[in-house]
């Protein structure tokens, strides 16, 4: 096939575990080929789900995409912590979870719904002073030591279900730069307790949804959107 028939495109691609945004931005530009290739928006290496990838002069509508509501579903758990938030690394600490009123979850999960500041996790890419967040974590850097500016963020749907206390099952729909991650890391202070995030999976960008997107094992070039 031809790169011109193929290029000026963007492609939905789901993201396997232990894959970085870039991984699958790298397969699909030998597996193209493409002359110029990019990702609309970064899933963490252990989440899996929706990517996408825009092709040619469909770079330029990166922007476009990335600004669009996110949704995201998985499972995070009260009652433990990691300093990443999910289990990128070991559990750090231990907190007692007999005192938690279930019912009171939801009232939790719906204090989160709307427009609000939040504080990106320190294991993420964002740069403070020349260098990624996570740089600095790796070196042993805790959050509280530095300047980390917040962000404004819109969370439109937050449903939970916590029929496996303390393992909750969530759906959470919310603006471009939210992090699922300090969503959990927040539920659990307001719980006076911890939490991490042990599964998630983007399920939509926009009108965008996982269900149409191509497993990049079996990636076809011929199977593109247009606008």
């Amino acid at each position: 096939m031809e790169i011109e028939a193929i290029e000026d495109k963007f492609y939905l691609m789901d993201k396997p575990a232990s894959w970085t945004s870039f991984d699958v931005v790298k397969k699909m530009k030998y597996a193209g080929p493409f002359k110029k290739i990019g990702h609309a928006g970064t899933l963490d290496p252990l989440a899996t789900g929706l990517l996408i990838i825009c092709v040619g002069k469909y770079t330029k509508k990166i922007d476009y995409f990335q600004s669009l509501p996110k949704t995201y579903t998985g499972t995070f758990v009260i009652g433990k912590t990691t300093p990443s938030i999910d289990l990128e690394t070991d559990f750090d600490n231990e907190f007692p979870i007999e005192s938690i009123e279930i019912d009171k979850l939801t009232e939790v999960a719906n204090s989160f719904v709307g427009e609000s500041l939040q504080s990106p996790p320190i294991y993420s890419a964002i740069k403070l002073n020349g260098q990624r967040l996570y740089t600095h974590a790796r070196k042993g850097v805790q959050a509280e030591d530095l300047e980390i500016k917040l962000r404004e963020v819109h969370i439109y749907l937050f449903e939970i279900k916590v029929d496996n206390f303390p393992e909750i099952d969530f759906k959470i729909t919310c603006s471009k730069g939210t992090y699922i991650r300090s969503i959990v890391r927040d539920f659990g202070l307001k719980l006076s307790s911890g939490a991490y995030l042990k599964k998630l999976v983007r399920t939509g960008i926009g009108d965008y949804s996982l269900d149409k997107a191509q497993a990049i094992s079996n990636f076809d070039p011929s199977l593109y959107e247009t606008l």
